[in-house]
């Protein structure tokens, strides 16, 4: 039996509506997406990568179309089903970190599962601990983090979105806020956890940082302009010091 991809989207389309003057922003959108791929989407200002990672992580619906999530479309979902998924199978990565600043590494990280619906409170702590062991800042647990740098900060946002064990990760032009030392850093972060085996959704407008995916989706005028994995792929190289 084929294997149901993690995401499928068919003929998906997505407009804004103000009034009665309709704004189209996705065309006919085919994609297959499979469990365990580090993708890419990228595409200048406008191209519509934004809205379209904002209607596969379920923070926005599509007009027309389909997406199914595993198999199921989500348009039949309830309203519950899809809190369900928004706390517990998706996670977000963003440009901007969105963490608390006077408060440590470890409540940070621990924040997403106050809203779990199903982990109890005395395993919270040993999952933050293993989530931030994973992106490398186990020495930084205690940390305030406006005591940390730009690209530690985004290691702890990782860490947060990794707490939850999802399904699947969206990062939201993770580098953009960063220097280009620390953006590797980060890039190398995200390539080790898709070697653990996490589905990660990257969305850039940078080919410099598109490149550390294995698959580049890019979209012009909310239409898929090309689908390729055979391109040159940055491996991020090690580093013995956290930027």
């Amino acid at each position: 039996m084929p294997k149901v991809p993690l995401i499928q989207t068919k003929a998906l389309c997505k407009s804004y509506f103000n009034e009665e003057l309709e704004t189209p922003v996705l065309f006919d959108l085919d994609l297959t997406i499979q469990e365990g791929e580090f993708v890419s989407i990228m595409g200048p200002s406008g191209s519509g990568k934004s809205t379209l990672m904002h209607i596969l992580g379920f923070l926005d619906n599509i007009t027309s179309g389909q997406y199914l999530f595993r198999g199921k479309p989500t348009r039949t979902m309830s309203d519950d089903e899809l809190a369900q998924i928004r706390a517990t199978r998706v996670s977000f990565v963003f440009q901007a970190f969105n963490l608390l600043p006077r408060t440590s590494v470890l409540d940070n990280v621990m924040l997403p599962l106050l809203y779990h619906p199903t982990i109890p409170v005395y395993e919270r702590e040993d999952r933050a601990r293993k989530a931030i062991e994973k992106v490398g800042l186990t020495d930084r647990a205690d940390y305030l983090t406006n005591q940390l740098s730009g690209g530690q900060q985004q290691r702890v946002a990782i860490a947060r979105s990794l707490v939850t064990e999802p399904d699947l990760i969206f990062a939201d032009e993770p580098t953009g806020n960063l220097d280009s030392k620390s953006g590797v850093a980060v890039m190398e972060v995200l390539q080790d956890l898709h070697k653990q085996g996490h589905t990660i959704i990257l969305v850039t407008h940078e080919m410099s940082t598109a490149q550390h995916a294995q698959r580049i989706i890019q979209l012009l005028d909310g239409k898929v302009d090309k689908d390729s994995t055979n391109f040159k792929r940055i491996i991020a190289k090690k580093s013995n010091t956290l930027k």
